[in-house]
């Protein structure tokens, strides 16, 4: 489980392309000093697995399903990730409940920005509008955001970033058209599962 809070950002050094997936090596070396081989890490909001590692970067397998389904088919070397430990027990839960299982990809339809914040118009695909709420929670690329609007009829969302989030995250790299992972949150849709159940035993 991770939380939407990012704690460093890493940068693909290689790219190794194989039959069904593949392997990205990504440098950080705050990361690397405190991870494990088999660890969980979250990079751009996808849940993926540490398979080696040593002082200044890890490596991670990607399944190329993930690499369809998620922004990660995109990346390259050089490109700058989003990174999370997973969380522990003992760590305050700042952000929301995140699992690093990307439901979908968002595009950015329109970037505003003034001096104390940018505002982020994303187009998300309408299966996902239900499980979205204004001032409920949403991961994008693994950060953990706020919704400010809904606009059901263009099946499109606002959150603005902060200045601290635009520092810390690759969200300030983002431009228009770019495509974001998409996180709903997890709790809506166990209501609604458990609300589909309970009326089929009517």
């Amino acid at each position: 489980m991770f939380t939407g809070l990012i704690q460093a950002i890493g940068r693909v050094t290689a790219i190794e392309n194989q039959e069904s997936s593949a392997r990205l090596d990504i440098s950080n070396s705050e990361i690397a000093s405190q991870i494990a081989q088999g660890d969980s890490i979250s990079v751009n909001g996808v849940c993926l697995t540490v398979t080696s590692f040593d002082e200044s970067q890890f490596s991670v397998d990607v399944m190329v399903q993930t690499l369809k389904l998620t922004t990660t088919g995109s990346l390259s070397i050089g490109s700058d990730v989003n990174l999370e430990l997973a969380t522990r027990t003992t760590d305050r839960l700042g952000g929301h409940i995140v699992q690093g299982h990307v439901d979908g990809i968002a595009k950015i339809a329109a970037i505003s920005t003034d001096s104390q914040w940018t505002r982020m118009d994303l187009a998300i695909p309408k299966d996902l509008m239900k499980y979205v709420v204004a001032q409920g929670s949403i991961c994008l690329e693994g950060v953990s955001l706020t919704v400010g609007e809904i606009n059901d009829p263009k099946d499109q969302i606002s959150v603005w970033l902060i200045p601290e989030t635009l520092a810390k995250t690759n969200l300030s790299k983002k431009s228009l058209g770019e495509y974001l992972n998409v996180e709903v949150d997890v709790l809506a849709k166990y209501v609604e599962r458990l609300i589909a159940r309970g009326q089929e035993g009517k």
